[in-house]
């Protein structure tokens, strides 16, 4: 087992979808999930400590797992088959440990809000992980360690910037 931990949430432009970024504690290996637009906002919504009025699903069944005597020891991203990523969710319960079939997702956010570590099975990085491009990492790098900006790459965008006329904001009824 590999300990993970969650690198970010992006958005794609094309889908509704959401993927989730974890990345090995112990090398530049980075593993993307698919997941709902509801779950990302989940696992968001802990990771930036946003207070909710009322108890979200997860918050829900984190509190029904400690209240019927049951500890979240871990979570595991277990398998995946045919491009689909398979999750387990361990409990201690009695002295004894129980494993829970989950969506990758759905014990992710648990885990977040139970505070336990994230695993995921060795054959699952070997075959899913991804490392960052070296020529990529190399060209955002400075001499110093600092990132820059690539200005080549960047050329477009100022240009587009330089031809905005940003004096009729002003103007604008409120």
């Amino acid at each position: 087992m590999i300990e993970v931990i969650i690198d970010s949430i992006r958005v794609s432009l094309m889908s509704q979808h959401r993927v989730v970024v974890l990345k090995d504690n112990n090398n530049e290996r980075y593993l993307p999930i698919w997941i709902g637009p509801c779950e990302a906002e989940a696992i968001t919504v802990k990771l930036q400590d946003v207070p909710t009025p009322r108890p979200l699903t997860h918050d829900l069944l984190r509190s029904v797992i400690r209240e019927m005597g049951g500890k979240i020891a871990h979570v595991l991203i277990s398998d995946l088959r045919q491009e689909v990523y398979y999750a387990r969710i361990v409990i201690e319960v009695a002295g004894e440990q129980i494993e829970i079939d989950s969506r990758p997702s759905d014990a992710i956010a648990l885990a977040v809000r139970a505070a336990v570590p994230l695993f995921v099975n060795e054959s699952v990085m070997d075959k899913a992980a991804r490392e960052p491009d070296e020529d990529i990492e190399k060209e955002s790098i400075s001499e110093n360690g600092n990132e820059k900006p690539d200005d080549k790459r960047l050329s477009a965008f100022a240009d587009f910037v330089d031809t905005l006329d940003l004096d009729d904001l002003d103007d604008r009824d409120e």
